[in-house]
């Protein structure tokens, strides 16, 4: 029997049932509880009697999970590593992003500086507010 397609279209909401979840990604209840022990990512908000609240993030990574064992074939255990190659990836490429960010920040710093350290020109010195008339 095929397995039920994943609507890709998870609504505007900021937290999810275990149910929501389970219908969205076309999984079990049960399959998304075992995958929270198997999966350190997956860890949803838990309130009164236990009740499993998944934010959007959380919903994102179980369609992620599913397509990794379901529709490639990997393991649990080659589905963890997978996901931890791509968040060492990730990572990877937020810190070259943050550095390259700091780099033009500080270059925009040290004109500004420059900026204030030269003096004004007489000639181009700001008049006090009450010798112009749309103060």
């Amino acid at each position: 029997m095929p397995e039920p397609e994943i609507s890709l279209t998870i609504p505007e909401k900021r937290y999810f049932t275990i149910g929501e979840v389970s219908q969205l990604c076309a999984l079990k209840s049960h399959v998304l509880r075992y995958w929270e022990q198997e999966f350190p990512q997956l860890q949803p908000n838990k309130r009164r009697g236990n009740r499993r609240y998944y934010q959007r993030h959380d919903v994102e990574l179980i369609c992620q999970i599913r397509h990794l064992l379901y529709e490639q074939g990997f393991t649990i255990e080659g589905a963890r590593q997978q996901l931890a190659q791509q968040t060492a990836q990730l990572t990877v490429q937020t810190v070259a992003v943050t550095r390259a960010r700091i780099v033009q920040l500080r270059e925009q710093v040290t004109e500004t500086l420059q900026l204030l350290r030269t003096p004004l020109a007489r000639t181009e010195q700001v008049q006090p507010c009450s010798e112009i008339a749309a103060c």
